[in-house]
């Protein structure tokens, strides 16, 4: 049987059982006291390995203050270590702390479900206190609803951390989340994708809905309810592109959209990026290499020159000779300023010759040492000459039955000039150092900056040899000459150095055309397409802009090229700006919009200045040209005062 004071403990444990809440550990720790008849109960909270906080405390029948205690050197240390203990009396000697307050002490560890110490519950008393075993297990079912509290404040403090945890990264995530009905009502949406679509926090009410962002366009509102109902369908929608409206302003966007029902397919957990710049970026490079296409083919449907880009009447006349000699196997000469595309003109005329798939070997001769030109040529013996360690091919031998490229050929040594005639006339050669004739079958196609007629007068180039070579000359106009073509190579240059530089070119400023279009371009093709590179690097934004100061590193330059080639005279063309038949005070009639504005450009300036080209306040420093070279643009145009009425 129990005796009265087990049944009194019983009584107060059944009776003293409190919910979980506010008031759980007072109520818990009142019943304690009065359970074992003891003056003091309380509740401690392991918040730190080496610190314990006193969660509640029962003292003389009225809760009293909740101090924090370092476990180290006391009655806390036992239960930190998960162990019961039961001071019946003297208490006060082993610890002098509790000499004035309790002789008997009783305690057990409070833990988790896995065994990890939470904190510990406690009775004492000024008198000894002998507990039977039912009072013992009474106190440690005291202790278990203790544990159990404290798990339960645990989880509740975890799953409010995990809550604000979640939040914060919902709503800070740089992606777009939103969770929608099948209907497209908006439930939640976070930071991100209100700022995607243009709608403010306050705008989120119910009744909002997605499709109301969804331009008034079928295919658009298609994919839209199509997206939707793949969702309720029970079926994830996995980077479905849909095009939008912003709320804000009705700016145009597109977005990539992956969404996943809940488990009763009533609402939508959808994630999504603005991908605008990616659609129209590729949806301008569709359209510029449609037009590119085109372009391309109107020059292929003639000439089958696809990486020679104009199409000004000029080049087509050299491509028209390509056109003509690259069947044959004649000697061609090609005649043009630095810069102007000579290479490519030789490669155009190997790709469109019977030996297209043989080799095209090139050799600038003006970039070797005189004494390394005919070893480079025709090869050389090992030993033939100091630091000739082993044989070496030549240049005629890798272009066996293909083309051989001689760029700069007027800077070519008048020894090497002898033994190049041969092969000319002879087809035939020997490598340096050896007597063994090698028989070659190469085409020639040669190149020079310079006139050679002049470097022949100047005994600078063999005579017979500049015969040989000129069967068929070319010469490439400067860009100055075909400056029609130069939106085409803006745009070229533009497409081919934007991905390497990491630059997204939208548009081209139109003055920025006009301003390069109105440069005289003393480097011609090579100048432009380094400064399209440099203007590129340059730029922070979607549209292209080249601005005067870079133009103007190259002012020192501007005027005549001194080693520009001299064209032979051509016949006047009736109609052509500048042409020497085009009648005195008759303007020309541009070719292209662009050559338009120019000329009003000029005429305009000339006009405002009382036609005074030089000065300080002339035209030329206005339009930021030499007097010399708006002197040669103003012939071009066929302007002068005479012919201005408004003069």
């Amino acid at each position: 049987m129990t005796s009265p004071s087990e049944r009194h403990a019983l009584d107060a444990l059944v009776e003293g059982t409190p919910r979980p809440g506010k008031e759980f550990f007072p109520t818990l720790l009142r019943s304690l006291c009065e359970a074992l008849r003891v003056k003091e109960a309380g509740a401690c909270e392991l918040v730190a390995p080496q610190r314990m906080r006193t969660i509640g405390r029962w003292v003389d029948g009225k809760l009293a203050e909740n101090p924090e205690l370092d476990p180290a050197n006391t009655l806390c240390a036992g239960q930190l270590a998960r162990e019961f203990r039961h001071y019946p009396t003297g208490l006060g000697k082993d610890f002098p702390e509790f000499a004035n307050r309790a002789d008997s002490y009783i305690g057990a560890p409070l833990t988790s479900v896995d065994g990890a110490v939470l904190g510990h519950l406690y009775a004492c008393d000024p008198a000894p206190m002998e507990l039977t075993e039912t009072q013992r297990l009474i106190f440690q079912a005291f202790a278990a609803q203790a544990a159990g509290e404290l798990r339960h404040r645990r989880a509740e403090q975890q799953v409010g951390e995990n809550e604000e945890f979640f939040r914060d990264l919902f709503q800070e995530a740089p992606i777009a989340y939103v969770s929608e009905r099948l209907d497209s009502q908006f439930i939640h949406a976070n930071r991100a994708a209100l700022k995607i679509l243009g709608v403010r926090p306050d705008e989120i009410v119910p009744g909002f809905m997605g499709l109301s962002l969804v331009p008034d366009i079928p295919e658009a509102k298609a994919r839209a309810r199509e997206a939707l109902s793949v969702v309720g369908r029970g079926t994830d929608a996995s980077g479905l592109v849909l095009e939008l409206r912003r709320k804000e302003d009705g700016r145009q966007i597109f977005i990539q959209w992956w969404s996943r029902p809940d488990p009763k397919s009533e609402y939508t957990r959808t994630m999504f990026i603005d991908i605008t710049d990616r659609v129209l970026l590729e949806r301008e490079q569709a359209r510029l290499q449609a037009q590119n296409l085109y372009l391309q083919e109107e020059i292929k449907s003639v000439h089958n020159f696809e990486e020679i880009i104009g199409a000004s009447a000029k080049l087509l006349k050299v491509l028209e000779g390509v056109q003509r000699v690259a069947p044959t196997d004649a000697t061609v000469m090609i005649y043009g300023e630095t810069g102007t595309g000579k290479e490519l003109i030789a490669r155009a005329i190997h790709s469109a010759s019977r030996r297209a798939d043989k080799p095209f070997i090139k050799l600038n001769c003006a970039a070797l040492p005189a004494g390394l030109v005919e070893s480079e040529l025709f090869g050389h013996e090992r030993g033939a000459f100091s630091g000739a360690v082993q044989r070496r091919t030549g240049r005629f031998e890798l272009a066996q039955h293909g083309t051989i490229f001689l760029d700069e050929i007027s800077e070519m040594p008048l020894e090497v000039q002898a033994k190049l005639l041969r092969v000319l006339q002879e087809r035939e050669f020997e490598r340096v150092g050896s007597s063994q004739t090698i028989k070659v079958d190469v085409r020639i196609v040669a190149a020079s900056n310079r006139d050679l007629a002049k470097a022949v007068r100047a005994g600078e180039f063999r005579e017979d040899l500049y015969y040989r070579l000129n069967v068929f000359p070319l010469t490439l106009p400067p860009l100055r000459e075909r400056s029609e073509d130069i939106p085409l190579l803006i745009r070229f240059f533009v497409q081919r150095y934007a991905p390497r530089v990491g630059r997204h070119i939208e548009s081209i400023d139109s003055k920025t055309v006009q301003r390069l279009v109105a440069y005289p371009w003393p480097g011609n093709i090579r100048e432009l397409e380094n400064l399209i590179e440099r203007a590129l690097i340059l730029t922070d934004s979607g549209v292209l802009h080249v601005e005067p100061d870079i133009l103007g590193t190259a002012s020192v330059l501007r005027g005549r090229n001194d080693n520009a080639v001299e064209p032979p005279p051509v016949a006047a063309e009736p109609g052509v700006p500048g042409s020497p038949a085009q009648p005195e005070g008759v303007a020309a009639e541009p070719d292209s919009t662009l050559l338009a504005v120019q000329r009003e450009h000029i005429l305009q300036v000339l006009r405002a200045t009382g036609w005074v080209i030089e000065g300080e306040r002339g035209a030329a420093v206005r339009l930021g040209l030499k007097p010399a070279t708006l002197r040669f643009r103003m012939k071009k145009f066929g302007i002068n005062r005479g012919s201005d009425r408004r003069a």
